[in-house]
């Protein structure tokens, strides 16, 4: 049933992006670059999709990204402001209209009693500002990564119709 609904946000993504003339990027750490995956299966993605990064590291998040140090070890990788930070320096870094990024614990291990297994806030920066939320998913690594892959679509989806 996710597998569906996510081909039909999606497809709507895509069709916005398309009509607007808009380019996108994407950062990602715990979905590995499923998303741009995901961006990329649609014929024509070219004329939108720019590039993505993976981050998985806090190394990488510093060095590729610039989120700082500083916020890496006050509130961790897994974070509204490690998000943030993310989604802003790759829209800068790539030079387009939006950018989604993603940061959580997709298990099975990992998890502690304040950041448990399955949480992920998804960051989205484009002309309206940035919108970071988080969630709570349940399943399989895999179901928590397509479950974060499905909620950054629909915030796209959001971000792209002006109803955040």
């Amino acid at each position: 049933m996710i597998e569906q609904h996510l081909d039909t946000v999606l497809r709507k993504v895509s069709q916005l992006l398309v009509q607007k003339k808009l380019r996108i990027a994407t950062a990602e750490s715990c979905t590995g670059g499923l998303i741009g995956h995901m961006l990329t299966n649609i014929s024509g993605s070219s004329s939108y999709y720019i590039c993505g990064l993976i981050t998985y590291s806090n190394a990488a998040k510093h060095q590729l990204l610039g989120v700082p140090t500083e916020i890496l070890n006050t509130y961790g990788a897994v974070s509204q402001q490690v998000a943030e930070v993310m989604a802003e320096a790759m829209r800068t870094l790539s030079h387009v209209d939006i950018t989604v990024a993603t940061t959580g614990i997709a298990g099975p291990t990992g998890g502690t009693k304040e950041k448990p297994v399955g949480l992920v806030y998804v960051a989205v920066a484009g002309p309206l500002g940035t919108n970071v939320r988080s969630f709570q998913f349940y399943g399989n690594r895999l179901e928590i990564k397509q479950q974060t892959c499905h909620a950054a679509l629909t915030m796209l989806y959001e971000e792209l119709t002006g109803h955040f």
